[in-house]
């Protein structure tokens, strides 16, 4: 059976005020608020969503270091595009470094897509962070996204890791023989046989679980077992999440 709780998150993100909310409605918030933090231009709007997504990050109960590690990449790509958007713009000129030449425009485009970037990924970890991916999907199903899209997501994840051990499985048997990469025809080519190779395995293992399915009665769904039940404590939180939705849409377009 699936439960509300997700048995593989952390005791205190279970624990947490958004832990105990119906996944349902935490996916339902989440799009919504990413498709607006999307839409807006206002640097109003988008420094209030990007408070409002830290404060849910800290109602979560996520260890901030892990979402700390999460936030590096995505900003080491916003700093890429801080120093390359005010090059390419065009527009006021702000600074000048031999022939290149740093517009306003593109400054503050670099700082919306920044802005936008960090609020979108802070919300969705605030409220999907510590949902995991059985109770996601029984979620989606829930709110009637189609079947083939819900069980891609829950295949994708469960199957990632065992890939990933084929794929050390398969490195290791080259080191064995005594593979050592260079920069030459015969590493790529090298590679190339292992993603060959990665690839074939993992069609012949999608082939083989297919059959197992087939053999235990399934017919193209999954059955649930066990269904969310919308309580009072989900009350505050819709409201809030609504009010929100409609204070930030009001600052956007009025």
């Amino acid at each position: 059976m699936i439960r509300h709780a997700s048995p593989f998150a952390p005791v205190h993100a279970r624990s947490a005020f958004v832990g105990r909310v119906d996944p349902r409605l935490r996916i339902v918030a989440a799009v919504a608020l990413s498709v607006l933090v999307a839409l807006a231009d206002r640097f109003a709007v988008l420094g209030s969503a990007l408070a409002v997504s830290v404060l849910g990050l800290a109602l979560s109960g996520l260890p901030w270091r892990v979402v700390l590690r999460r936030l590096l990449p995505l900003n080491a790509v916003m700093l890429l595009l801080l120093l390359v958007l005010p090059l390419t713009s065009g527009g006021t000129p702000w600074g000048r470094l031999g022939p290149l030449e740093f517009s306003w425009e593109g400054l503050w485009l670099g700082v919306a897509i920044a802005l936008k970037g960090n609020a979108i990924v802070l919300v969705l970890l605030a409220l999907l962070g510590s949902v995991d991916a059985t109770t996601l999907g029984h979620a989606l199903s829930h709110l009637r996204v189609p079947d083939k899209l819900t069980h891609l997501l829950l295949f994708t994840v469960r199957y990632l890791d065992v890939l990933h051990r084929e794929y050390l499985r398969l490195r290791a048997a080259m080191k064995v023989r005594g593979f050592r990469p260079r920069m030459n025809r015969h590493t790529y080519r090298t590679f190339g046989y292992l993603v060959g190779m990665l690839l074939v395995r993992s069609f012949d293992r999608s082939e083989r679980i297919a059959a197992a399915m087939k053999c235990r009665g399934f017919r193209g769904r999954f059955y649930m077992l066990d269904h969310f039940v919308f309580s009072r404590r989900d009350v505050p939180f819709g409201l809030t999440s609504l009010a929100v939705l409609l204070v930030l849409a009001l600052m956007e377009w009025t």
